[in-house]
């Protein structure tokens, strides 16, 4: 049976996320400590007691996704199953740099501080206003390729998320997001929202960030991931550091090929997958690309004990 290990991106968020986690399990309380001595603040604060409007900052939410996820990670090795149960690991966006830590590439330490450069530069790129993203149902890629680009009007409007075969998200300047948004129904599309988010990713306009990310990713040490990492902008199984960490700085301008990395799992014999962190969000979309693949959680104490029976037996 073959399994990957998939960790969520950002919109997964919530207050409290993780906290029952870190109350039953002591490897997961140090999760959420290394990463705030990692940032030097109370990031877990924020996570279980703050505001959802603070949590929600790109430059918080991403370390925190990152950390519930670990620690979802650390609670399941605790009840004696490791990254070797699975044949591979990925995740959407920053999703990726969780599967990363989970997969001892990187230390819990390093994926928050560069989450934390990653989430301050991809704001910084563009700003407040100037960009918007958008979900647009019911097209496929190469219809939502088309839309984009003559939505784009010589401005910047990319396909950016393949989530699944009815939902695209378009990325770019605001007013030609807007545009593919009044285009989109006409051209067939059963439904086209601006998503709100405070940044245009993974397109043109994050060419800044790349550069930040391109410089934050060559001080930090990187080893081989256990099991091989499926990529966001390749959508196929990479090993190398090297490969790895210049796949890093191409994601945050390119698009996240979910629909197609799903699609890869299924071809190399993959049939169940596990989403480790805060919510269900990706699990939905493996169910709509793979119906034959069988989808899990782990993001509570009960979903730990019951993965790690069910991992155990199989």
């Amino acid at each position: 049976m073959g399994r990957a290990f998939i960790f969520p991106g950002q919109g997964a968020q919530t207050i409290g996320m993780g906290r029952a986690l870190a109350e039953a399990y002591p490897a997961a309380r140090d999760v959420f400590d290394e990463v705030d001595d990692a940032l030097g603040e109370a990031l877990s604060a924020t996570i279980w007691e703050g505001n959802i409007e603070t949590l929600t900052l790109t430059q918080n939410a991403q370390p925190a996704l990152m950390a519930t996820s670990l620690a979802a990670m650390r609670a399941l090795e605790a009840e004696g199953v490791d990254i070797a149960a699975a044949q591979y690991v990925a995740g959407h966006s920053l999703g990726e740099y969780s599967a990363l830590a989970a997969a001892g590439a990187l230390s819990v330490s390093d994926t928050a501080r560069l989450l934390r450069i990653r989430g301050r530069a991809m704001q910084e790129a563009v700003p407040v206003g100037v960009g918007a993203m958008a979900a647009i149902l019911g097209l496929d890629l190469e219809a939502v390729r088309a839309l984009a680009a003559d939505a784009a009007e010589g401005e910047i409007c990319e396909a950016a998320n393949d989530n699944d075969p009815g939902q695209v998200v378009v990325s770019g300047h605001k007013a030609a997001v807007e545009r593919a948004v009044e285009m989109a129904k006409p051209r067939g599309a059963k439904r086209a929202m601006l998503l709100p988010v405070s940044a245009p990713f993974h397109c043109a306009l994050m060419a800044p960030a790349a550069d930040v990310m391109r410089a934050a990713l060559d001080e930090v040490a990187m080893d081989a991931p256990a099991v091989p990492l499926i990529a966001n902008v390749r959508a196929e199984a990479v090993t190398d550091p090297e490969e790895i960490r210049a796949l890093l700085v191409s994601q945050v301008t390119g698009a996240v090929r979910w629909r197609e990395s799903v699609g890869y799992m299924a071809a190399q014999g993959v049939t169940e997958t596990w989403e480790i962190g805060a919510g269900k969000a990706l699990s939905g979309m493996v169910r709509r690309i793979e119906k034959d693949i069988a989808v899990r959680n782990i993001g509570t104490p009960e979903e730990v004990v019951a993965a790690a029976a069910a991992l155990q037996d199989s």
